[in-house]
């Protein structure tokens, strides 16, 4: 790759073509200036496949490629033992503001305020499943671009291919969760296996 993210850890999320729904996820530790496998996970991505991150328009259901940080966790669910990363519990008021009309465009609100509709938000606690247990990427996160996209997570398979995120089964979250440490400042890197959006380029 190139660019890690200059961290210890790395979560790798590999589709094989930009229009596939179905990859791998996997976590790498590096130790003495090497990588290596600390374990993997069937994945899934957008029902619209993926797509270069920065020209990434919002509504689409395409998985944003790129190299990410991962500003915190959170989840309907209490922490897996060992969890190090900033984890927030979802409440009844918990939501992830997507409305593009609103200053809080990209962040978790609790509660929802005036300016961010509910129509156009995502109340966590109504995806008990997917969000068990989440991670949230910087996907458009530092400094918000209206209408490239919002609420881009790591999260647990639903019923099929998300709306954007990526997802895994809901073992591999909490080993993911419990193993992250963010003195190692990690990252997630999501690309496929060749072309314009290939992992080994970001």
């Amino acid at each position: 790759m190139a660019d890690t993210g200059g961290g210890a850890q790395l979560i790798t999320a590999e589709a094989p073509t930009a229009d596939a729904t179905r990859g791998t996820v996997v976590w790498w530790q590096r130790h003495n200036g090497r990588w290596r496998q600390a374990g993997s996970a069937p994945a899934r991505f957008g029902s619209g496949g993926l797509t270069e991150g920065t020209t990434r328009v919002q509504g689409t259901s395409t998985t944003p490629t790129g190299l990410y940080d991962l500003p915190f966790a959170f989840g309907t669910e209490v922490a897996p033992p060992g969890t190090a990363m900033p984890y927030r519990r979802v409440g009844p008021d918990s939501w992830w503001c997507e409305d593009n009309a609103s200053a809080s465009y990209n962040r978790w609100v609790d509660p929802r305020p005036a300016d961010c509709a509910a129509a156009e938000s995502e109340r966590l606690a109504d995806h008990p499943v997917q969000y068990g247990r989440a991670l949230v990427t910087g996907f458009n996160y530092d400094r918000p671009v209206h209408g490239r996209g919002a609420g881009i997570f790591l999260h647990v398979n639903g019923k099929g291919a998300t709306a954007g995120c990526v997802s895994v089964p809901a073992g591999a979250m909490a080993r993911i969760l419990s193993w992250l440490r963010p003195s190692t400042h990690p990252h997630l890197a999501l690309g496929t296996a060749y072309g314009p959006t290939a992992l080994t380029r970001y």
